[in-house]
């Protein structure tokens, strides 16, 4: 097998520690000889590692992606080594042999003939938009998860709010539940705070507000809002600091958010993840392969079998979901008729795969080109195939019972 790198190493990382497997390719009868070393994790011993292998003559360091304990080698390798750092997935060695040293000359066999490929690593400033935008959703989820438990507490006390109002987060309800918190729990005052059309509502919300809320779902609800309220402030400051990150990115936002159904927060994540940078990506198709968007393939003796498509990027997938979702309750795009399509035939999960890889496609013409989105329209599919739309309408009606003769109109 052909040899890519003569001198090649392989780190296999953990939390302490990492093995360093050097291995040099002989030539003639020299056979190939091999070094493994075990390097500490600290910053100091990581740059005594750099050393070595600049002096070695290393001309590929390969390393598997370890949960977060390749970042701080990965980090302060990048610059002076040639570093490929690989999915553990595709690095596994034979079953029951595994030791670390022996994943670490593993790495730098596979290395040294190019078997493995490399992971989309994003420069520095994506990076840090990146670790904004995914501490952002997790704050959000974090509150949602908050007002959930809110509302299995007011459960508890037979206090019926939620069903009365449409979201606990309102002015009416806030107004609602610190009243209860800080005071008298007399339903006929605390309904009488209703703000809006929820004043309609008063009986309603006597019925609702009767219930036994003591001192203890006092307690409980007070933590409640202050948790609410204090990921509230982190989203803020949160969405100051990615607007701020996201200076340098602004033609790539305005391209993005003028596809339907992708908002201003969608399309910072979009850029969060792939870098807005197409040319790590050599086609639209390795993008959607990337993100997890493209059937996969099994093929033998000839016969080819369906296959899920792969776990991909889920911060990016579950962005592009959000996005295709916007599209499914759209009537007036192509996408939106792209999906009423699809949903017909292959179901609804499938039609919404379909669209999140359509739009990851045009992402990429549109960041490679520097154009914006234009829309086909929702009757793109009527004028690109007239007379197969008239078809399938004449055997419905016939189906129906109906003859029908069609006459074009001048």
């Amino acid at each position: 097998m052909e040899v890519l790198y003569r001198r090649c190493a392989g780190i296999d990382v953990s939390k302490r520690d990492a093995k360093v497997c050097v291995r040099i390719q002989g030539s003639g009868r020299r056979g190939t000889s091999s070094e493994v070393t075990t390097w500490g994790s600290t910053t100091g011993q990581i740059l005594a590692l750099r050393d070595y292998l600049s002096a070695a003559g290393v001309e590929a360091v390969v390393m598997e992606s370890t949960g977060a304990y390749w970042k701080p080698f990965y980090y302060l390798l990048e610059d002076d080594l040639n570093l490929v750092l690989v999915n553990a997935r595709e690095a596994k060695t034979v079953p029951g042999r595994k030791t670390d040293v022996a994943d670490a000359a593993w790495l730098a066999d596979l290395g040294a003939h190019g078997l493995v490929r490399a992971s989309f690593v994003p420069p520095p400033p994506i990076r840090e938009l990146r670790d904004l935008t995914r501490l952002r959703t997790t704050v959000l989820r974090d509150k949602a998860q908050e007002w959930q438990r809110l509302e299995k507490l007011l459960e508890d006390a037979q206090i019926k709010l939620s069903s009365v109002v449409s979201d606990l987060a309102g002015v009416s309800s806030r107004m609602i539940l610190q009243a209860m918190i800080d005071g008298p729990t007399d339903p006929e005052r605390l309904a009488q705070l209703a703000r809006g059309k929820l004043k309609v509502k008063h009986d309603q919300l006597v019925e609702a507000l009767t219930g036994r809320f003591s001192d203890h779902h006092r307690f409980l609800a007070r933590l409640h809002l202050s948790r609410i309220d204090a990921h509230t402030a982190d989203a803020a400051q949160l969405e100051a600091a990615i607007e701020q990150a996201m200076a340098p990115f602004q033609a790539a936002q305005e391209l993005l958010c003028s596809i339907p159904g992708v908002n201003t927060v969608i399309a910072e994540v979009i850029i969060a993840e792939t870098g807005a940078d197409m040319t790590v990506f050599p086609t639209a198709a390795h993008l959607c392969s990337w993100a997890g968007t493209s059937p996969g393939l099994h093929q033998s003796a000839g016969k080819n079998s369906p296959v899920a498509t792969r776990h991909g990027n889920a911060h990016l997938k579950a962005a592009l979901g959000m996005a295709a979702f916007n599209i499914a309750r759209n009537n007036n795009t192509y996408l939106s008729a792209r999906y009423r399509r699809l949903a017909a035939r292959r179901g609804k999960k499938r039609a919404i795969v379909a669209i999140e890889r359509a739009i990851l496609t045009a992402i990429w013409h549109m960041l490679t080109d520097g154009a914006y989105y234009e829309d086909p329209g929702p009757d793109y599919y009527l004028k690109h195939n007239p007379a197969r739309r008239a078809s399938k309408a004449l055997r419905e009606l016939t189906r129906l019972g109906y003859k029908v003769t069609i006459t074009k109109a001048a």
